[in-house]
Order: C-alpha cells, then structure tokens, then sequence
C-alpha cells in the first residue's frame, strides 16, 4: 500500500487528482488537504510514501512546504504542481530537493508516470535506510564495561572529524570494529571504506597495492592500476597491521599524508587524494621505532587520537552480553533455535584464560552451541571449551 497526499488549494482540481490516482492502482491510498498548513499537520501525523503539493496556495505556499517537509520527513518525495505562471518556479524547488513537477492541467500519462517513479525512488531509500542499519549491526560494538564505555565516547567525538586515529591491541579484539565505527559515523560514510591487510600482502607487492603502478612497471605489471588509496579517494583506508609495513613503504605513506598525493610505482605524476587514514597494529611501535622498524615521524602522523582495545581478560564483565549476542549470531546463521546458557555456564566462560580474545569466544561459543545441550551447561563448557 503507498499512501499519497495532495495538497491543493483548488477543489476541482484537487478531487481530479485524487480520482485518477484512486482510480489507477488499488494499491494508492490518497488523502487531501485544502492548503499548506493543513498538509504539514497531517504529514507531521502520517508516514507517506509521496506528496504531490500546489506552488501557489493561501496561508502557506508549495516552496514553504517542501522547505518544511524537507526538515520533517527529507525522505519522502514531493511532486510540485505549477500554473503556467509557476514553470520558473517550479524548476527552481527541484534545486530545493522536489522529486519533480507537474503543469496544470495535468497530462495522464506524465502524472502516473512521475508518481510511479517517484515511488519506486522512495522505496529504493527506504532499502538502502534497512541495509545501512544492518550493516552497521555487522560491525555493533558489544560491552557495557568503563573501558568500552570510553572507546564509544571516543568515537563519537572523533568520528565527525577527518583526525587520524591510530588503533592499538592484541589480535582479536575487535580492532577492525573501531575502524569501521569510525568510519559509518563520520562524514565520510557515504564514501568507500578501503581495508588494507599489510601483514598479508608481500613486503614486495606493498607499495603497488597501496599506490597503484603503471604499465610496465615491474614484470607482471601489464596495465596501467589504481591503488587503496586512489581508490578511498572521499573515504577513508584503514591499514591494518601497519606494524609489518616495510620502510619504503612507510615513507610514501609518510608522504601522502603530509601532502595528500600518491605516485604510482613506475611514474613521477602526483595524484591528489582527500582520504581519511585510520590504522591499527598489534604491536608495540614505540619499541619498533627504538629498533629501526617503524618511523617515529610516521608514528606521530598516525597517532593523533590513539585508541587502545583492551584484552577480553581486562573486560570479563562484558562476557555475558558477548555469548548472548555471539548466541543470536549464530542461531541466525545456521538458521537453528537460540540456545541458552546457564549461569554457572557463563560463570565458568567469565573465569577462562582468553588469550585469542574475542575471535575465540566466538569460536567457543559456536562449538558449545553444536555440541551441548538444549541449555548449555557448566559440564558442556568443561568438555567442549577446553584448550
């Protein structure tokens, strides 16, 4: 069912518009309202799907109405209606975000046909409204302990800003988390958020990856290849294991960040980036950069906001609410009946040595979901979470 509003000062013409649109598909809902103020009230009360309001109307005109609906509901489209002394000013709300307009009075098939794409175009916002939700659920930080408490406050102040945030911690303790909460909920989000593994790519192959190469380059390279970072351009990269990045390549990074251009490997042309850099290591780089293996001038770059993920160890209080999310994931996935878990089950879990950190929680926590019983008990977890 799509529910349509008219707004239209003239009854003849209101009552037509109404009539065609009830006539033209089941599926339409429409409602009416005489003028401007009466549409807002009953847009500020109903959900519609689409709007279809007068240019020139007593009390409140059709401009002030997209104005108003654009602050109230920005996701619902509107379709303006114009006199033949209004086509200046309607052209002029599509500028001001209207969908689209129609002249009095109004062609058939060029009405139906805005109002379906209008429409479809609302329903295809409201998708991508559902999907950016569920993505964001994929990468929930889970935890109510002070220290996760704080890493959250964190985010939120920084996200909004371009500062570059430098994520430290042990493997598996959700580092990737951080970056992705950085990104989602920064300005940036609508651009791509580009990972890069620097432990897993060869010492060798890290500079092309990162910057791209031309043609001819080195022997296997056959064409002309953009790089992560080319291609976050109005994004953000994250550099995992920045900590394993060799010393050539750490000094084009340097590079980039001071000036915001890259090179290609093979060619001397400045490219102009605008990228946000978040990276992450789980080692200590303070050490590394006593020994030689990592820059101390690239390490104060990175490190403008530093984000330290604790072990699970230091934040046990968390474990609870971790095995009941990790529980739900999993029952969704393998598409089975949640199990619970005892007290005394979860008592034990809280008093575990975690050295894989969160990653093996959620390993142990899938083994005792396939092999224990219908409620998890104290004994599946001394049989099936052993070492």
């Amino acid at each position: 069912m799509s529910k349509i509003l008219v707004i239209e000062d003239e009854a003849a013409i209101r009552r037509v518009l109404v009539k065609i649109l009830s006539e033209e598909n089941e599926a339409y809902k429409v409602d009416e309202a005489e003028d401007g103020l009466a549409g807002i009230e009953k847009i500020k009360d109903e959900d519609f799907d689409l709007i279809l309001c007068d240019i020139k109307m007593p009390k409140m005109d059709g401009v002030e109405v997209l104005e108003a609906v654009k602050k109230i509901k920005p996701e619902v489209p509107i379709v303006m209606i114009s006199g033949h002394g209004d086509l200046d000013t309607a052209v002029n709300t599509m500028r001001l975000g209207a969908f689209d307009y129609i002249s009095k009075p109004p062609d058939l098939n060029r009405l139906l046909n805005t109002v379906r794409n209008a429409l479809d175009r609302k329903e295809l916002v409201v998708e991508n409204k559902i999907l950016k939700k569920k993505v964001s659920k994929k990468y929930e930080m889970i935890g109510e302990s002070e220290v996760i408490s704080q890493i959250k406050s964190i985010i939120d102040k920084v996200a909004p800003t371009d500062a570059r945030v430098l994520i430290t911690g042990p493997n598996g303790t959700g580092k990737e988390l951080v970056a992705h909460w950085l990104h989602e909920k920064s300005t940036r989000s609508k651009g791509s958020l580009i990972e890069v593994n620097c432990a897993a790519i060869p010492s060798e192959l890290i500079e092309s990856e990162l910057f791209g190469h031309v043609k001819g380059a080195f022997t296997s390279a056959n064409k002309d290849r953009a790089g992560k970072f080319e291609a976050a351009n109005g994004g953000t990269i994250f550099l995992d294991e920045i900590g394993d990045m060799s010393l050539s390549a750490q000094a084009k990074v340097l590079r980039a960040l001071q000036e915001s251009r890259v090179q290609r490997v093979g060619s001397d042309k400045d490219i102009k980036v605008d990228v946000r850099v978040i990276a992450a290591t789980n080692k200590n780089l303070k050490k590394e950069i006593e020994e030689g293996r990592f820059r101390e001038d690239l390490y104060h770059r990175l490190a403008v906001i530093l984000v330290k993920v604790p072990a699970l160890n230091d934040r046990r209080e968390d474990i609870p609410l971790l095995v009941e999310h990790f529980s739900n994931k999993i029952a969704s996935e393998q598409g089975t009946a949640k199990k619970g878990f005892s007290d005394k089950a979860i008592k034990l879990l809280q008093e575990y040595d975690w050295t894989g950190n969160i990653r093996e929680l959620r390993n142990v926590i899938e083994r005792l979901i396939i092999l224990g019983g219908n409620e998890v008990s104290e004994q599946d977890v001394k049989l099936f979470a052993s070492k």
